[in-house]
């Protein structure tokens, strides 16, 4: 696979973004990442990125999630682990494990970078604002057409300055 560069990595995600909600492993498929589901993991450990050349898919890559976490926690761990690998894949080594809370041994700065990114990823503003004026007019509302927490939904909508129903 030819190495893409951080405007090939947009442009998948862009496409991806184009209808809701954001399928999180087809898009981290496209990327050339493989991702598994992880059984026997401590609630407290979310997810993980690593370089792997077995469980890798093309980009060399494998995110893990903890499968006992909920669907929205999931899809949020993946774009977490999606926006590591888009950013900070120099940072990886042997592997990011980020905590419940999206927390590693990596900077908090980096960590923060990641989650606006997996925000980002999973709620663009263009379709929030159109589901919005489509009717979407709660955070839960829009919660579940983005199949993410509510709180999630809030935090971004907060972040982006829209002002929205909180029932």
């Amino acid at each position: 696979m030819e190495k893409m560069t951080f405007n090939d990595h947009l442009n998948i995600v862009r496409k991806h973004q184009e209808q809701t909600p954001v399928e999180t492993v087809a898009l981290a498929n496209e990327l050339g990442l493989n991702v598994y589901k992880v059984k026997d993991w401590n609630d407290d450990l979310s997810g993980k990125i690593q370089r792997d050349d077995e469980l890798g898919g093309e980009s060399g890559y494998a995110i893990f999630v903890n499968d006992k976490h909920s669907v929205q926690r999931r899809r949020f761990t993946i774009a977490h682990e999606i926006a590591h690998y888009i950013l900070h894949t120099p940072l990886i080594g042997d592997g990011i494990f980020d905590d419940a809370l999206y927390r590693s041994n990596q900077s908090h700065f980096i960590e923060t970078e990641a989650n606006q990114m997996a925000a980002d990823i999973l709620m663009p503003l263009s379709l929030i604002k159109a589901k919005y004026e489509e009717g979407a007019k709660t955070y839960a509302e829009l919660a579940r057409i983005f199949n993410v927490s509510p709180a999630a939904m809030k935090i971004r909508a907060k972040s982006l300055g829209l002002d929205i129903e909180e029932n």
